[in-house]
């Protein structure tokens, strides 16, 4: 059976951690669908449509590695797209914490759905797309911290 995980995110904008996670986990799994969610409760800086355009970018080198808009529940997508398995990134304690929340959350909504987590590459411990997003606001350089096939200016 072909393994296929899914990385959801809103990815606002996408980071070199992100980039870190999928590019491991193309090397895991078959097929790692990164699913560009609609966060309801978040109001997003960049457009969607700029969001997918670089995601497939950044991906554009890995032929197991596709790229998906949802809305509504992981889960729900997850089971629309017979996907098995979850892949997040850790890149601290707190971050952990969230996520066995969520794994948790998940598979009581969906038994057969299981989270793998991966920890992220040391250099990219503190890329957080809130504080990337800041540093932008600010006219700060952020190109250290995004994937080196996007600039984030053509989105603003």
């Amino acid at each position: 059976m072909k393994r296929v995980a899914v990385f959801p995110g809103s990815f606002d904008p996408i980071t070199r951690g992100h980039e870190n996670i999928v590019r491991r986990g193309a090397l895991l799994f078959d097929e790692v669908i990164v699913a560009l969610g609609h966060n309801t409760t978040k109001a997003s800086m960049f457009p969607l449509e700029k969001r997918l355009a670089w995601i497939k970018q950044t991906f554009k080198d890995l032929p197991n590695v596709r790229v998906e808009t949802f809305d509504g529940l992981t889960v729900d997508f997850c089971k629309k797209n017979n996907v098995q398995f979850l892949l997040r990134g850790l890149r601290n304690g707190g971050d952990f914490e969230y996520e066995r929340t969520i794994a948790h959350m998940n598979k009581a909504l969906s038994g057969d759905l299981e989270t793998v987590l991966v920890f992220t590459d040391p250099e990219f411990a503190s890329v957080h797309s809130t504080v990337i997003r800041e540093i932008f606001k600010n006219n700060g350089d952020v190109s250290q911290f995004v994937p080196s096939q996007i600039n984030l200016h053509e989105g603003s």
